[in-house]
């Protein structure tokens, strides 16, 4: 952090007076995406408060007036993400009837979070086995529980009414879909050929028209 002190235009003290303008709210929210990007890099664990002080330009001390720990921190951070993203997904549901619509609508809204939300699902795929040891981590495996049965309860409800093949294994379509999305924020970048709708746009293409011409070549096996 040293270089960093030396090296930049903007020193932890033009920082610090930065933060401190404002109200407590968004002096909070500030130190929760210097953290968040800090996590996203260097994994929670490795993250001291300590860094996260220094990256804010305020003392450590100081950090505690806002947070109690660390874990307060990235509690907040994956638990606004997440509850975004299913009450996105909830909509989607609740907006049309028609599976397909649905499949297509969460697909646009889980590219479209790797943007708003690109350190917190970092964070996810990183630090995910660390940090659901814990008891106030719950939420995270219930999280996962509801979206995967949305997902799949709507991949179901396709098959049913004849719109996708039923020889293929509905929870294991969902999680294919799932790290497909959730890997691309490992290579994505903002201001590249596709955005974040042109590359939804992209998968949907793939997902439901294949990528294969002329008769299907593949059979259902086992």
């Amino acid at each position: 952090m040293t270089t960093r002190k030396n090296s930049g235009t903007t020193t932890p003290a033009k920082r610090q007076r930065a933060t401190s303008t404002g109200s407590a709210s968004e002096r909070r929210d500030h130190l929760v995406k210097l953290a968040a990007e800090l996590f996203a890099r260097k994994g929670f664990q490795a993250t001291t408060v300590r860094e996260i002080a220094d990256e804010a330009g305020i003392l450590s001390g100081s950090l505690y007036h806002h947070f109690d720990s660390k874990e307060t921190i990235v509690d907040e951070v994956l638990s606004t993400f997440l509850e975004d993203l299913v009450a996105r997904y909830r909509a989607a549901v609740d907006t049309s009837s028609d599976p397909r619509t649905v499949l297509s609508e969460m697909v646009r809204i889980g590219f479209g979070t790797l943007e708003p939300h690109r350190a917190a699902i970092t964070v996810m795929q990183n630090d995910w086995n660390y940090l659901r040891q814990f008891e106030r981590f719950n939420y995270l495996v219930k999280a996962e529980d509801e979206v995967e049965q949305i997902w799949v309860t709507q991949i179901k409800a396709g098959q049913a009414a004849g719109q996708f093949r039923t020889d293929v294994d509905p929870k294991l379509t969902y999680r294919m879909i799932r790290d497909t999305i959730w890997v691309a924020v490992r290579w994505f970048r903002p201001g590249g050929r596709l955005n974040t709708n042109g590359l939804a746009q992209h998968y949907i293409t793939v997902l439901f028209d294949g990528l294969a011409t002329g008769e299907r070549t593949t059979q259902r096996t086992g």
